[in-house]
This record gives structure tokens, C-alpha cells and sequence, in this order.
């Protein structure tokens, strides 16, 4: 009965967020340009509309210093500025995609960290007869990641969307079903390399599943978890991206989403929630009359250490995503992206740690460590415009949606084992809804309809995905593998097998 419900609600609730796009994006054309082939590039990295590296071009004035010093005959004049000029515009190009490229890559290997953070979190936040089952997930996850990436999202989150040629009916939505190919070195052109752009572009997407990764543990079987992974990072995590970042309809109304607040934390969220609800909880987590029974988690220190290292990847996720730093500008935005970031997150773990102090009269160090990740999904829809009271004010808010949404997640029975939802998915909302803040571009209007159209489409998306596996599959251990564990019963090696396979 459950399952008929909720396939009735997927398909109206899919079809209703179809209709949607559809309506605000036809209508978003009839008062924007979006044939401009400058935000369509193939190349386009997130967060396209902050400082493209070639728009500015210092190099430009330099001829003109000097050319005073040139004294030679006037039939010469013309050749000596011209050979000086050529010769400082290659310069500064090749340091721009020098550092540009540098960029990408220590961006794009910290954001690569992130996914051990993940891992070591939920080890951490899961029962130790579980802890393996979700190492095993999150590696399998990212390498899943980077194959449907490569065959498949990156092209079809940025190739030809938006552009005249590409199906009529696709234009704006999504771009093309194709493979990326990486260009030979001696034919690379742009202002950075393209493989250091779809590196970069890839470890987002991986980060993307392991939000969803969390919240279903220890209670759903491995090979269905990674059937999904496969469809949310080559299908519906790049068509949803295409809208802002591939230069889409909503990047042409004006959304505003720096490095993923929506796109990235919020598609994860819903995905994960859409999963939590379809799953079910664990045996045990609700009893009657709305008593719920605490399963902590095997290693406290293990989460500790995931959350310092998805602090230290955050780094690079919102600094990379300023996408230059062939300028003191863009050095400069960077460094302002790093202070900010910081300051977020731990706004966040204090105002967790002080509420819960308020709350509870103990502090709950989960709370805090969430309330870190909070601040950092907060600020990471616009790092760079907020001064670093705003930040504090953007990162401490999210730590108090994380008090609030865990326990009320609790009472309406959705069992989230690594409070994903709450961090992702609801700090993602806030992020992306209070960017216009202090980013005067943006408006609470076109924030909104993005957050909503995102959302929509990506949760009904993977309820259905959710349900047909469910039916063909089946997605969960029986109650004796539950009680068991999945270490034992899904992975056959054990995280812990001094304390024996029974240990909770």
C-alpha cells in the first residue's frame, strides 16, 4: 500500500516539476538572450558567472609604457611595439593557464579529499558492524563517479546546452549524450587545461552521491545503493547542473549558486531523502507511541576526523570555484573565499554547541560536528561576496537548522543515520535563499524558483529510480542481515573483528 502511494506521488509530483521548468524556462525567453555562446562553452566550469580569467588583460597596457623608448626609423615603428606586445600577451596567457589550471587541480585533489572525509564520517557515525559496509560504499561511489562522468555527465552537463543547434526540445535542459574526449596537450587551447576543468567538474559529482550514501546506511543492500549512484551522477545530477552551470534556462533568468549549495548539497539531500522515505528505518530506531531509540555510533573520533577533513576539502571546493588566478584580483578572491569558508563553519559549530548546551544541559559533540558541515553547505552558494560578519551570521543560522531539523526528523520518523538531510539538504535551501544578501545580481525570486524546480525534479527523479529498484531489486536486508550487519552479510570483512561480527 505504501509503495502504490508513493508511486502515485512520484509520477504526479514528476510530471507537475516537468510542467514547471517547462513554463518559467518558455517564459524566461521571452525576455532573455540565451543564444549568447559565452556562458554555453563545453568548458564552462561551476559557478560560470564569477570573473572569467580572460576578462582581465593588465598585459594590454604594458606596449604603451614603452613605447616612448622606441627611437628607431619610422618605417620600423610599427614592427617593434607589435613583436613586444605579441610576445607579452603570450606571457601572460601561458601564466594565466599556468595558474589557472594550478587552480583546478589542488581544487579539484582537495574536493577528491572530501570523499575520504565522507567515509571516515559515516565509519564513524554508523554501528561498527556496519562501519565497512560504508568504506566500501564510498570508494565504490567515487570511482563510479568518475566513470559516468567521463562517459557520460560531463557532456551532458555542459556540451551545446542552450545553443541553436542542439534538440529543440532539449535546449536549455541539457546538453549532449556523448563521451568527453580530453584534448592531446599540443592541441589545448583556453585559458586552462581541459582536464583539469572535467577533474574538477568530476569530484563534485562524487560528492554529490556521497551525501546519499550516509543517510540510507545500515539498512540498505550495497548493489541497488551503487545502481542509483550510477543514474544520480551520469543523469540526473548533470541535467539539473546543466540548468545553472552548463549555461541553462536557469542561469539565464539569473540564478546565482557559487559552488553548489542547490546543485551539489541540495540535489544530494533530496536524492537521500526520496531514498530514506522509499527504504524505510532501521529495525528498532521508532517504537510505539513515538519513542525513539538512540543508536550511536562506533567511533566518535573516526567522525572527528572526517569532519576536519571535509573542513580542509572545503577549500577547495568554494576557492576553486572562483575558476582564475591569473590575477591579484582573483588571488585576492580567493583568499577572501578561504576566510569566509573558515569563518561559516565555525559559526556553526558554536552556535550547535551552545544550543544544545541550552537544549539538552550536555553538549552533543554529532550536533557540533554537523554544525561545522552546516556552516560550510551554507556559505558555499556565495563565499565571496559576504563580508565576514555575514558569513559568521550565513554559517551560524545553518548550525541552528541542524538543531532543529534532527530531532524533528526523528519525530516524523524519517531515520537518517549521518544527518544528511538536515545539512545538506536544508542548509542548502538557506545557502542558496539568502545569497541575494549580500550578492545584489541576485534575486530572492529567481533563488527561489531554482531551489524549487531543482528540488522538485531531483526528488520525484529518484523516488522513481527509488521505487522501480525497490520493486526489481529489492533494497532491503532482511531483518535478520540488519541485526547481523551488513560487514557480515554484504561485505564479509569486518571493521572491527577483534570485537566479533554481534557487537552493535
Amino acid at each position: 500500500m505504501k509503495k502504490q502511494i508513493l508511486w502515485k506521488i512520484a509520477g504526479a509530483g514528476f510530471a507537475l516539476a516537468l510542467t514547471a521548468t517547462t513554463v518559467w524556462a518558455q517564459t524566461d525567453t521571452t525576455t532573455t538572450a540565451p543564444e549568447s555562446p559565452a556562458v554555453t562553452a563545453p568548458e564552462s566550469p561551476p559557478a560560470a558567472e564569477t570573473t572569467a580569467p580572460e576578462a582581465e588583460a593588465p598585459a594590454t597596457e604594458a606596449p604603451a609604457a614603452e613605447a616612448p623608448a622606441a627611437e628607431a626609423p619610422a618605417a620600423e615603428e610599427p614592427a617593434a611595439p607589435s613583436a613586444t606586445a605579441a610576445a607579452l600577451d603570450e606571457a601572460t596567457a601561458s601564466t594565466s593557464f599556468v595558474f589557472n589550471t594550478l587552480l583546478f587541480l589542488i581544487g579539484g585533489f582537495l574536493v577528491m579529499f572530501m570523499a575520504a572525509g565522507f567515509a571516515m564520517l559515516e565509519a564513524g557515525l554508523v554501528r561498527s558492524k556496519n562501519a565497512a559496509m560504508q568504506c566500501l560504499k564510498n570508494i565504490a561511489l567515487y570511482s563510479i563517479a568518475g566513470i559516468m562522468f567521463w562517459l557520460l555527465g560531463y557532456n551532458l552537463m555542459y556540451e551545446n546546452v542552450n545553443v541553436a543547434d542542439n534538440i529543440a526540445e532539449l535546449s536549455g535542459y541539457m546538453g549532449t549524450w556523448s563521451m568527453k574526449m580530453i584534448p592531446e596537450p599540443s592541441a589545448d587551447s583556453g585559458d586552462y587545461a581541459a582536464a583539469s576543468d572535467w577533474f574538477f567538474q568530476m569530484v563534485f559529482c562524487a560528492t554529490t552521491a556521497s551525501i546519499v550514501s550516509g543517510t540510507i546506511a545500515e539498512r540498505m543492500r550495497l548493489w541497488p545503493f551503487l545502481i542509483f549512484t550510477v543514474v544520480l551522477t551520469g543523469i540526473i545530477y548533470p541535467i539539473t547542473g546543466s540548468w545553472e552551470w552548463g549555461g541553462g534556462w536557469l542561469d539565464q533568468m539569473g540564478f546565482s549558486d557559487f559552488a553548489g549549495s542547490t546543485l551539489v548539497h541540495s540535489v544530494g539531500g533530496w536524492a537521500a531523502l526520496a531514498g530514506a522515505i522509499v527504504v524505510g528505518a532501521r529495525h528498532g530506531k521508532f517504537g510505539e507511541n513515538g519513542v525513539i531509540h538512540p543508536m550511536p555510533g562506533s567511533s566518535i573520533p573516526l567522525a572527528t576526523l572526517g569532519t576536519f577533513i571535509l573542513w580542509l576539502g572545503w577549500f577547495g571546493f568554494n576557492g576553486a570555484s572562483q575558476l582564475a588566478l591569473g590575477t591579484i584580483a582573483d588571488a585576492s578572491s580567493v583568499a577572501k573565499i578561504f576566510v569566509n569558508t573558515n569563518t561559516a563553519a565555525a559559526a556553526g559549530v558554536i552556535v550547535c554547541v551552545v544550543l544544545t548546551q541550552l537544549f539538552y544541559r550536555k553538549v552533543d559533540v554529532t550536533m557540533a560536528l554537523n554544525g561545522a558541515l552546516a556552516g560550510l553547505v551554507s556559505i558555499t552558494a556565495e563565499p565571496l561576496t559576504p563580508t565576514m560578519a555575514q558569513a559568521a551570521l550565513i554559517g551560524g543560522i545553518g548550525g541552528v537548522f541542524v538543531v532543529v531539523f534532527v530531532p524533528l526528523l526523528d519525530k516524523i520518523r524519517i531515520d537518517d543515520v549521518v544527518g544528511a538531510i538536515p545539512v545538506h539538504l536544508v542548509c542548502g535551501i538557506w545557502g542558496t535563499m539568502i545569497v541575494p544578501l549580500s550578492n545584489g545580481d541576485a534575486t530572492y525570486y529567481v533563488q527561489f524558483i531554482g531551489v524549487v524546480s531543482i528540488g522538485a525534479a531531483v526528488f520525484f527523479a529518484s523516488l522513481i529510480v527509488w521505487l522501480i529498484l525497490a520493486a526489481v531489486t529489492g533494497l532491503r536486508a532482511t531483518p535478520e542481515e540488519e541485526a547481523i550487519g551488513l560487514d557480515t552479510t554484504e561485505v564479509g570483512v569486518h571493521a572491527y573483528p577483534e570485537f566479533g561480527a554481534s557487537r552493535a
